[in-house]
């Protein structure tokens, strides 16, 4: 193999492995800039048996194509997307977030998850950030050996 040659591949491997590793990365909470004033919002929503059953029929009709049922990211029509939807049950990921920037987020969207702005109520909305939530285990969770982890390095 010639010396150019070699610093071409050299290259292209560099190249798909920072390419990869920034797929990878693709939902932590730094790389979907949320505004202060978006991130310092309360939810005044409750989470009440009522409020996450609404929440619920609101995720099924409109998120778990992506989310999917248990809102690991991996419904049906994830793999259509170059962008890997959020893992809801990514205990870290879900700590790192407040409700305002889970609200903003569902409201304003981003390629290719659509803004719920017009398709959604505010209420509905601010059951669906309480609901996501339930997909986290909580710290010092213990439900048959599962408990709170940091972000994994590999899919469940």
């Amino acid at each position: 193999m010639t010396k150019h040659a070699a610093v071409w591949r050299s290259g292209v491997l560099a190249g798909l492995g920072l390419g990869l590793g920034a797929r990878g990365a693709g939902h932590r909470v730094e790389n979907w800039p949320v505004p202060l004033e978006a991130r310092k919002l309360k939810n005044p929503v409750a989470a009440t048996p009522s409020t996450l059953a609404a929440a619920k029929a609101v995720f099924q009709e409109n998120c778990v194509q992506c989310h999917g049922e248990e809102g690991k990211g991996d419904g049906p029509e994830a793999p259509m997307y170059s962008v890997k939807p959020a893992n809801f049950s990514d205990a870290y990921m879900m700590r790192e977030m407040t409700d305002g920037e889970i609200f903003y987020k569902i409201t304003e969207g981003r390629m290719p998850m659509p803004s719920f702005k017009k398709r959604l109520t505010d209420e509905q909305r601010w059951q669906l950030v309480n609901y996501v939530k339930t997909f986290a285990p909580k710290p010092g969770a213990k439900s048959s050996g599962v408990g709170a982890k940091k972000s994994p390095p590999h899919k469940h």
